[in-house]
């Protein structure tokens, strides 16, 4: 199977009879959020990741396609900031359910092999879990990515920041602020109680100092090699 035209790597951007001609494919969800991201990282910080990741994994393999992302997740703790858009996680499990379904007939063979939702925002993690483990229950081939990056900061530190950097210096604002950077575990109870803002009124659960567009490309080569490791070989 050839490497699709570069638009042809969107399954939005192909005809069905494309798709049913290139069939089976790998399919890629990226699942992102619409929160605040500190005060200088855009509100679709976790989605543009998520999609960048994806369309690069798919730039690199064959019989891979990313679709149209999920821009909405489970966001509730970041409710307390402006621009916060979040459908909460019983929603978010219900529509990664259906679309699984959706792309994954039982007892049919159609246009994709297998599924891989690939995850930019960890609040997304339970509603996925949940989706992933009643999806493979039913027989369906579906799993889900997310990010591990070691030593990286939890939310519009250095490890963010410096991802967007490399994907699109233009969206970053100039401050590189400094906030909770207490070790997550510590925050978790209060963020419980009283959302993001309660331990980071800034909104940043790090420290963006030093973040750079060099970092942020190392990071994005580690990212997709290892999506691209854990993709069935097509």
């Amino acid at each position: 199977m050839t490497t699709p035209h570069p638009e042809k790597r969107q399954l939005a951007s192909r005809t069905a009879g494309e798709v049913a001609a290139a069939a089976p494919l790998v399919l890629l969800v990226p699942v992102g959020s619409c929160e605040q991201h500190g005060p200088h990282l855009p509100l679709d910080t976790d989605t543009r990741v998520a999609v960048a990741v994806a369309e690069r994994v798919a730039a690199t393999r064959s019989g891979v396609v990313v679709a149209p992302a999920v821009a909405y997740g489970s966001s509730g703790e970041h409710q307390g900031f402006a621009g916060t858009l979040s459908i909460g996680t019983a929603a978010l499990r219900a529509v990664l359910i259906e679309l699984g379904r959706s792309a994954l007939p039982a007892a049919e063979v159609g246009a994709f092999a297998s599924l891989v939702f690939v995850n930019g925002h960890g609040g997304n993690h339970e509603a996925l879990g949940e989706a992933v483990d009643l999806l493979v229950g039913e027989g369906r081939p579906v799993s889900a990515w997310w990010p591990s990056i070691a030593g990286g900061d939890a939310h519009a530190g250095r490890t963010e920041t410096s991802l967007l950097l490399a994907l699109d210096a233009d969206a970053v604002g100039p401050e590189r602020p400094v906030g909770a950077t207490e070790p997550l575990t510590e925050l978790l109870e209060p963020m419980r109680a009283g959302g993001l803002a309660a331990v980071a009124p800034n909104g940043v659960l790090g420290d963006a100092t030093g973040a750079s567009a060099e970092e942020g490309e190392a990071l994005l080569a580690a990212l997709v090699a290892d999506l691209g490791d854990r993709l069935p070989v097509s």
